[in-house]
């Protein structure tokens, strides 16, 4: 399974030659230095470290013994990577865009957009009370029963109030548009979760029920841009 950390920068759209629109979400892939690699013998399993976004203020004297020992410049953000594609890059070596190509099937990872706090009715969906005059119940969340067991206490797992959002959320089976190695950024079909800026984790899709898809020739901005610079 291939991994590769980025950051969600926002969404825009694409345009195929025959008019066909893409919604993309623009994904900013800094190569990924591997910074630590983790072994069955001296950690009992196998995965590799990698460090993304350079550190350049605030590094404490931990963190520069850490980093100068591998020669890379601190990061910001460490994370881990398992897979056997992985587990074949050393310590010191780049992971860039380009491990994933177009029209690929893939899944990201983020932490969902944080909330607040929040009732049962936004929270959960949950149906809302009459509306009625006199009515008592309008936004409540109801029983707290449980299926009549009269065991006197709320069952875990009931849905209530509570801080909504801000959890590790997952879409499946989004296609690759567009990468580009040498600016740092792939173009994936549809939204990913996450607020603008937030980091996310992109992985090769894990189900094989993936739709059929074909990713159409798009329009090349550079050459119009090209065109366009001649004719002035």
């Amino acid at each position: 399974m291939k991994q590769i950390i980025g950051r969600k920068i926002g969404m825009t759209q694409m345009f195929a030659e025959d008019g066909t629109m893409y919604a993309v979400s623009v994904i900013e892939v800094l190569p990924n230095v591997v910074t630590q690699k983790k072994t069955l013998e001296k950690d009992g399993y196998e995965a590799i470290q990698v460090g993304y976004e350079d550190k350049l203020k605030n590094v404490n004297n931990c963190e520069k013994g850490l980093f100068s020992k591998i020669n890379v410049t601190p990061k910001k953000n460490l994370f881990e990577l398992k897979g056997d594609e992985m587990n074949s890059y050393e310590v010191g070596s780049e992971i860039k865009a380009d491990l994933f190509k177009e029209g690929e099937a893939i899944d990201v990872i983020g932490t969902s957009k944080g909330r607040g706090y929040a009732g049962v009715i936004k929270r959960w969906g949950h149906t809302i009370g009459p509306k009625g005059h006199g009515s008592g119940y309008h936004r409540g969340q109801g029983s707290f029963a449980n299926n009549g067991r009269c065991n006197n206490r709320v069952i875990p797992g009931k849905k209530m109030s509570g801080h909504m959002g801000n959890q590790s959320a997952t879409v499946l089976n989004l296609r690759v548009i567009k990468v580009d190695a040498e600016k740092n950024y792939i173009l994936v079909k549809g939204g990913v979760p996450g607020p603008k800026k937030g980091l996310v984790k992109i992985r090769s899709a894990v189900k094989t029920n993936a739709k059929a898809f074909t990713l159409k020739p798009l329009i090349d901005r550079s050459k119009k841009e090209e065109v366009s610079e001649e004719t002035k």
